[in-house]
């Protein structure tokens, strides 16, 4: 897929891919561009640079913080070409999971 530069990557996109990766039982997407106009980074759109992803998953079971930030990150990682410049990752476990 491609698309042109300084676009960026939509909530739709990074959500379908999220979900397809690894399953979350809670999933918001939100993009916060607008709130860093002019900043580096930051395209002349107004969207799909900056985005908050707030995320479970049984994939993040008994793993640390960062091992679930990356997981995100890896996820996403091909959208970083598309023009996705921050993202900012609250993961959490879901309920009912801790390990045995």
């Amino acid at each position: 897929m491609s698309h042109a530069i300084g676009t960026g990557p939509s909530v739709a996109q990074l959500e379908t891919r999220l979900r397809e990766r690894l399953a979350p039982t809670r999933l918001e997407v939100l993009d916060e561009s607008y709130q860093h106009a002019g900043h580096v980074g930051a395209n002349d759109t107004g969207f799909g640079t900056h985005f908050r992803v707030r995320i479970a998953s049984h994939v993040f079971t008994g793993k640390s913080r960062v091992a679930c930030h990356r997981l995100v990150y890896d996820a996403l990682q091909d959208f970083i070409a598309q023009g996705l410049h921050a993202l900012a990752i609250e993961t959490e476990n879901p309920p009912n999971t801790t390990p045995v």
